[in-house]
């Protein structure tokens, strides 16, 4: 039985939201106290994972806190506790990333004092991997915090701001672009070249790997157009009956190849995008969020197509925050 080994914290851990029907944003689960032995956060998994599946999709997101997971690699046995099938970040992953161990990565390597926008992990490539895993391994000293919000409440309150703009990107869907380096760019956070992203150097083969993700390139002096779509702005979540808020339209990252982040995205017909809706989202989406405070050890789950996820600019070194892609 669940309560055996993991019990739910309502109150005094953390400031939770309140979801529809009561429902806690995220999702707190921690070490039963009546326990005399240790609870190994594995083991509590293994034991209780269609009651795990269950609250995952009620809140979108569950926090494990107060276990002993101390390593990479005791991160990648949780992982591989879930039952749930790798999903490995390879062709056309924008953020850098090294692998560590096993079924782990590091999180996005942009510079810690840099803001990483609110996402959907791999929103713009066909395929994206359904659940995501994070792990502090490193407590940051001050800010590097992950924020996160359900995605079919920005869905509805940007139908309920803007509700023309809404309806014509549902309409028309949305085009992204994308400009890739020769070389991977550590200053962004979305850096990586144009051959780590179709992990190869050949043009070639960058094309045809493009092409199967649904991208076209263009070559420029020094790198690469990558043209992605028209895809939906919006996607449909089955599980749950509702359409969440699936796109890039609050991203607006600013590098040393895209010095204007308004052409990033547009609409599926080539026009811009009204000025003022990515500021009206970004302003949404700060205040819907809910900010996790890490601790060493936290284990945090996202059911990818329900939460967007942002990072806070880190003030005070150190932070190591870990992450693992799920089917």
């Amino acid at each position: 039985m669940a309560e055996e080994s993991l019990v739910q914290e309502v109150t005094g851990l953390l400031p939770q939201q309140n979801c529809e029907d009561g429902v806690l944003f995220p999702i707190v689960l921690s070490p039963n106290p009546k326990i005399s032995k240790a609870v190994q956060l594995t083991e509590a998994i293994k034991a209780n994972r269609a009651w795990l599946d269950s609250l995952l999709h009620q809140s979108g997101a569950v926090l494990f806190r107060g276990f002993h997971v101390s390593s990479a690699s005791d991160f990648n046995d949780v992982v591989e506790s879930s039952g749930y099938e790798d999903f490995s970040y390879g062709v056309g992953g924008a953020g850098s990333r090294t692998k560590v161990v096993g079924r782990v990565y590091t999180a996005n390597e942009a510079p810690p004092d840099q803001n990483i926008p609110f996402h959907h992990e791999m929103s713009h490539a066909p395929l994206c991997p359904s659940k995501l895993f994070f792990f502090c391994e490193v407590e940051p000293g001050t800010g590097g915090e992950t924020c996160i919000v359900l995605s079919h409440v920005i869905y509805n309150k940007m139908k309920q701001k803007h509700p023309k703009f809404v309806q014509e990107m549902e309409q028309k869907g949305l085009i992204y672009t994308r400009v890739l380096g020769e070389e991977s760019d550590p200053s962004s956070p979305v850096g990586r070249s144009w051959k780590e992203t179709f992990m190869t150097d050949n043009k070639i083969v960058a094309e045809e790997r493009a092409t199967k993700l649904g991208m076209k390139l263009e070559w420029i002096e020094g790198g690469v157009n990558v043209l992605i779509g028209p895809l939906p702005g919006f996607r449909y979540d089955e599980l749950r009956q509702r359409k969440v808020w699936f796109n890039g339209v609050a991203g607006g990252f600013k590098d040393k190849l895209n010095d204007d982040p308004s052409k990033g995205v547009m609409f599926g017909d080539e026009t811009p995008l009204p000025d003022d809706v990515a500021s009206d989202c970004r302003k949404i989406l700060e205040d819907e969020c809910f900010t996790l405070q890490w601790r060493k050890s936290d284990v945090l789950l996202l059911d990818n197509m329900a939460v967007l996820h942002a990072r806070r600019p880190l003030i005070t070194l150190p932070r190591r925050v870990l992450a693992s892609f799920c089917k």
